[in-house]
Formats: C-alpha cells, sequence, structure tokens
C-alpha cells in the first residue's frame, strides 16, 4: 500500500470542559456543563485522520505507563494505526491536555506534555528505516526529536510536512531542511511573523515572511470559517470552505492538515488536495470531541459530492 505516512508527534488524553465561558482571572464560576476524557494530541489526531481517511500510518509517539496511555496505544491499534515505535515511559505521565468549549464551539486548550517530550533518536532511527512515503511532525513534541526527524528524511529523500500547532517564535527554522508543506493557523501564523493574516493583503505578506522563515514548496495558512490561503512560492489562492454549524473546532485543524497531505500524496494537485481539507475540517468542527469528530474517506467524499 502506498501513501505509508510516519507521523512523530504528540500523544494526549484531553479533559474537555464544556462551559458557558471562561472564567476570568480571578473568577470561580459554577458551570452546569459537563466534562469528559477523550484521547486527543494533535499527533494522534492526525494519525488517527490519515488511517480514517485511507492512509497508511505509522504513529511514533511516548506515552507514560498508566492507564491514560493504555487507552490511547488500544485506540491507535483498533484504528488500524501501526504502533511498533510507540514507547512506554516510566519516569513521565501520558500527556494531558485540558480544553475549554464555550458554546460558540470556541475552544481554549492548556497541555500538559508529559512523555510527549521524552521522544528519543533511537526511536527515530528505527523508525526512519522502515518503508515510509512521507513524514509529518506538529510541534507539541521536544525541538530536537523535530529536528532529527527533518534531517533523517531529508536524507532519505522523504516529503516532509509540517503541521505548525503549537509552534512558538523561538524554535529554530533555520536548521529545518526543505519542507513539501508548512501550515500555520491564523494564530500560529501570527506567532510566527507578528502579522495576523485577517485580509487578502495581510495573508500574502504572512506568507511572504514566513517562506524568508521556512523553505517549503507550499505554505497552507488555515484561516478557520475563511477556509485557507495557500502560497505557492510566487502566488497567493484562498480556498473557501463549506458553511456548517460550528459544534466544536477541537482537532479540526489536525484534521485539515491530515487531509491536506494525504490527498496531495495521493494526487499532487495541493489545490485539489486543500478542497478535500476543506471538507475534513468542515465535518469535523460538525462534532463534538477531537479523535472522536474525525470523519472517514467515505464521508468526506460523500460531503463533497453534496456540496458540487
Amino acid at each position: 500500500m502506498k501513501n505509508k505516512i510516519l507521523v512523530v508527534s504528540s500523544a494526549n488524553m484531553d479533559m474537555v470542559l464544556d462551559i458557558d465561558r471562561v472564567p476570568n482571572a480571578g473568577q470561580t464560576v459554577i458551570d452546569m456543563g459537563s466534562y469528559t476524557y477523550v484521547p486527543g494530541g494533535k499527533g494522534a489526531n492526525s494519525a488517527l485522520a490519515f488511517a480514517r481517511l485511507g492512509g497508511n500510518c505509522t504513529f511514533l509517539t511516548r506515552v507514560g505507563s498508566d492507564a491514560n496511555g493504555e487507552a490511547l496505544v488500544s485506540l491507535y491499534e483498533r484504528e488500524g494505526i501501526n504502533t511498533s515505535y510507540i514507547k512506554k515511559d516510566e519516569s513521565a505521565p501520558t500527556g494531558l491536555a485540558t480544553i475549554f468549549v464555550e458554546k460558540s464551539g470556541q475552544n481554549r486548550i492548556i497541555v500538559f506534555a508529559g512523555a510527549n517530550q521524552k521522544i528519543d533518536t533511537g526511536s527515530i532511527d528505527c523508525a526512519m528505516d522502515s518503508d515510509i512515503d512521507a513524514l509529518y511532525m506538529q510541534f507539541e513534541i521536544n525541538y530536537d526529536a523535530i529536528l532529527y526527524s527533518a534531517k533523517k528524511a531529508s536524507e532519505k529523500g522523504v516529503p516532509i510536512f509540517i503541521d505548525a500547532g503549537a509552534i512558538k517564535r523561538d524554535f529554530p527554522f533555520e536548521a529545518l531542511p526543505e519542507l513539501e508543506i508548512f501550515s500555520p493557523n491564523e494564530s500560529e501564523a501570527y506567532e510566527i511573523t507578528g502579522i495576523m493574516p485577517d485580509s487578502d493583503k495581510r495573508c500574502l505578506d504572512v506568507a511572504l515572511a514566513l517562506s524568508k522563515l521556512v523553505c517549503a514548496k507550499y505554505i497552507v495558512i488555515k484561516l478557520g470559517g475563511r477556509g485557507a490561503y495557500v502560497f505557492d512560492g510566487a502566488n497567493g489562492k484562498f480556498m473557501p470552505t463549506y458553511d456548517i454549524e460550528v459544534v466544536d473546532t477541537t482537532a479540526a485543524g489536525d484534521a485539515f492538515t491530515a487531509g491536506l497531505t494525504l490527498e496531495y500524496l495521493r494526487c499532487g494537485d495541493i489545490y485539489r488536495a486543500c478542497e478535500f481539507a476543506n471538507a475534513t475540517g468542515t465535518l469535523t468542527v460538525s462534532r463534538k470531541g477531537a479523535s472522536s469528530s474525525i470523519p472517514s474517506e467515505t464521508e468526506v467524499e460523500a460531503f463533497l459530492k453534496s456540496v458540487k
């Protein structure tokens, strides 16, 4: 099977709190909402998206030797993800994310990295020795693991796809090799460049600023309900998304970039891939939860047919 994607990224257990609003500093709010524990983590969300969208996914991450870690690995195995390179750490707990979801569907997330910061070069070497067609990463793991994985992939001639989730401005971008796609959302683009992509001109300004930091064939800026902006190094193009009632935006960006990556690997057309990614993200925001909200390939294809 082609489209063998190695995801080197994070795995978390999410504590999702459905609330009316986030309290102000120093304020205590009694809320009549609810809370649940849901498998999450940017890497895991993307790995699950790859598997559900028809890709062949291997997931390299680190979990704790605890109940959360056991539950997560069991889920990945049930979903058909290759878990051969997932290690259990005795010194750190499984990553935990606390997600506040307001009535509007907007979310705010605090991540406790835990074992995600323990991914080591030995694990990366072993995974890179396997047969892979692409490397996919985000920034919820330690920078050394990101840079080492990118270096190894570049040496093998494997295309590299990076979702800028959880990026910080201090990341050493100059140490990255050439990428196939680099994809931040609006907040991440602002964090990196200091420019908010809230207009046609500013989207281009952001893309040009990013292109000076990151050598990528394509820069794809996720714009939430406005869709996405694709920059090919010379020109930019808006790719509008689809109207739907927003229930929960958790995992939407992860699902979008996974859909973008997989469809791009299948067809080689960045704009067709972005349409597929927009549909994937749209279906994701129409449902609650992280991993539970990610659609299947059949659902995405049916949705695309319904809107054409």
